[in-house]
């Protein structure tokens, strides 16, 4: 660490009043140095991750931090207020503040600038040769490790003084390993990753999360699994790779448990492993079994292999879909018709550019049902159900079952599969059982049904649906949008919303007029919500708390790019009034958009895509309606629950630090 700190990045005399001021100041020696190109922009980018959560720690330190494309190498400035600055811990103001600066996409150094110094954080002779220092550039060789910091004095030994007996070892603390997963892998997932860390500090256990996001994962060191007294699985599509927790007391619940009570999840898992309650070592239950948490019924197990589904879609829906729809944008709505580029590319013909764009999109858009299918399978028998289901998934597109064959597919392959391993089989076969025989078995199986049982009637329910959507009108269109709207808003992300918008991206495989109002209306009502939130801070700021203001604050940001999720902190700290509000607004956004017949050809981009939207102008105006409303009606509730005047939240110490989950609103 000694590359990132120099005697120039610390001030032992921080002369500011708040957090804000104490990022610039801190923020000026970076630029000064060269390492951060400029301090607007990069403080933005501080401020963006402070609204997301609170940077403060127990013990007096503040860490506001951030990735940022204005910083050129990892750096960390320190300084030392006179008086304590407020970030947000629990425990009161912070007098040791820590400014993290990662370049642009530098996970791997932001991550281990925190972890490294959030370890010399825990050590009391390193906090308190913090405070004690007078020199910079001692300082500065402190924190970084080149100097160890002075051990606390021994007591003077006596002549006539008898040894002191040793001091009783430390308890060891308990040890918790956790896993967390949404179907979309980009918020709910590190939300509850970080309210899980939060809590385990807060109640002295200490926990180790491996958030499994849409960009992969870092698995946890087998060591530190084998060390964990207890496990919590807080997720909404299939842990991978749970067989390495097997037999250790478990917690099994939804990713949201984990954002909104993660401190009564280790208290309950604490309970588990007194009791000595431990899960079956691995293989030793029935596929259907291990498919899901313990005690789950198949309902729960369907939802999760359904959302394994969709978790793995999104990035195609979202590459594929955002091409065609660049390509459209280019060359306009005949782009279709264009010959293939690998035949015709002119590179100085912009028509050619988007051939080449839509001709991409349209392939990527075309493993949207194989993949849908495949990776239910595998959320329901593992890695061997993902053949048959990419097979499964595949003849749906060939026979034209679309979307609705893709579901069908999936489930059939997973449970064609759990079948299979059902069957014992001599020991002599059991090492091709997983790369001939299930295969083999169940790729024959699955296109048997598809082809000449289930596929033809979904591909006639299939073709049905279309016809529907495609002669939508009046008075259907509206009430369509009113349902799209309320199951876009009520659970803010989750697997409803979800439903909603894999409905909604499975008529983007063939569109017609009815399928691409389908769209446009989907995504305008999952604007609604943060953008809402954040319009009621702004107008009555006294009804939320601080953290509540400050996450209004990136809602904005996260409400104009179709990313429901960023009102997740409000509806955790109030459900029964914003949820409602929430949804009122979303049915009425649904069904203007209908109405006024707007069309979106791309599955996904918020506001950003507005000149590939079909009547923009109206589309906009159905949008700030819905805004309006649920503003309104969230203001108007949250008034009538007695914190009108505002001094519910600003009136002590206690309340102004937020008594709402602090759970950040994170793409």
């Amino acid at each position: 660490m000694s590359d990132m700190i120099t005697a120039d990045l610390v001030d032992l005399d921080l002369a500011a009043q708040t957090k804000e001021a104490a990022a610039r100041s801190l923020a000026e020696r970076m630029v000064a140095l060269g390492r951060v190109t400029d301090l607007d922009g990069f403080l933005a980018d501080v401020a963006a991750r402070e609204a997301q959560m609170p940077t403060g720690l127990d013990g007096g330190i503040g860490i506001p931090h951030c990735r940022s494309e204005h910083v050129t190498e990892p750096t960390l400035a320190f300084g030392r207020p006179a008086d304590g600055i407020d970030f947000g811990a629990p425990d009161g103001p912070a007098d040791l503040i820590f400014l993290i600066a990662a370049p642009a996409g530098a996970d791997d150094a932001h991550l281990t600038i925190l972890s490294a110094l959030a370890r010399r954080l825990m050590d009391p002779d390193f906090t308190a040769a913090l405070r004690a220092a007078t020199d910079p550039a001692a300082t500065a060789s402190l924190i970084s490790g080149d100097t160890a910091p002075p051990a606390a004095p021994e007591p003077a030994a006596t002549a006539t003084a008898e040894e002191p007996p040793p001091a009783p070892a430390a308890p060891v603390p308990f040890r918790v390993v956790a896993v967390t997963s949404c179907p979309t892998g980009i918020a709910h997932t590190y939300m509850a990753a970080e309210a899980l860390e939060q809590a385990g500090q807060a109640e002295g256990v200490e926990i180790v999360v491996e958030p499994q996001g849409s960009a992969g994962f870092t698995r946890l060191d087998p060591a530190v699994i084998a060390a964990a007294d207890g496990v919590i699985f807080a997720h909404d599509v299939p842990v991978r790779e749970k067989e390495r927790f097997a037999g250790k007391p478990t917690v099994d619940v939804g990713v949201k448990a984990g954002i909104n009570r993660p401190a009564e999840l280790l208290a309950e898992v604490r309970d588990k492993a007194a009791r000595g309650e431990t899960t079956a070592p691995a293989g030793t239950g029935s596929p259907v079994e291990e498919a899901g948490g313990p005690g789950e019924g198949y309902g729960t197990k369907l939802r999760k292999w359904l959302m394994s589904g969709v978790s793995y879609m999104v990035p195609f829906v979202a590459a594929g879909g955002l091409l065609i729809a660049l390509g459209f944008a280019i060359g306009g709505y005949t782009i279709d018709k264009a010959p293939s580029v690998a035949e015709h590319f002119v590179w100085t013909d912009s028509t050619s550019w988007a051939a080449l764009l839509f001709q991409v999109g349209g392939l990527a858009f075309s493993f949207l049902v194989p993949v849908l299918a495949g990776y239910i399978a595998y959320g329901m028998a593992d890695r061997p159900g993902l053949v048959p289901g990419f097979v499964g998934g595949s003849i749906a597109l060939t026979i034209n079952a679309g979307f609705l064959g893709g579901l069908a597919a999936g489930l059939i392959a997973g449970g064609t599969v759990m079948a299979i391993q059902r069957v014992k089989v001599p020991a002599a076969l059991r090492g091709i059982m997983p790369v001939v025989v299930i295969p083999l078995i169940s790729s024959a199986v699955v296109g048997f049904l598809m082809f000449l049982v289930v596929g033809k009637p979904i591909a006639e329910l299939q073709k049905a649906l279309t016809d529907w959507l495609s002669g939508l009108s009046g008075a259907n269109a509206v009430i369509l949008g009113v349902v799209l709207g309320l199951m876009m808003c009520f659970d803010l992300g989750g697997p409803l919303n979800k439903v909603a918008y894999a409905f909604a991206v499975g008529g983007l495989a063939n569109p017609n007029d009815g399928s691409l109002k389908v769209m446009a209306a989907v995504m305008a009502a999952g604007m609604v919500p943060p953008l809402a939130m954040a319009l009621a801070t702004v107008v009555r700021g006294g009804l939320f708390n601080r953290t509540e203001r400050e996450n209004g604050k990136a809602a904005w940001v996260l409400g104009s790019s179709f990313i429901t999720e960023g009102a997740i902190p409000f509806a955790a700290a109030d459900p029964l009034r914003v949820i409602p509000s929430a949804m009122a607004g979303g049915a009425v956004t649904g069904a203007l958009s209908m109405l006024f017949e707007c069309t979106l050809r791309a599955p996904h981009g918020g506001i950003f895509v507005l000149p590939l939207i079909g009547n923009p102008a109206l589309y906009l105006i159905a949008i700030l309606a819905g805004t309006a409303v649920s503003a309104a009606l969230v203001i108007l509730l949250k008034g009538m629950g007695g914190r009108g005047d505002g001094k519910a939240v600003e009136g002590t110490p206690a309340t102004e630090s937020g008594t709402a989950p602090k759970v950040p609103a994170t793409v």
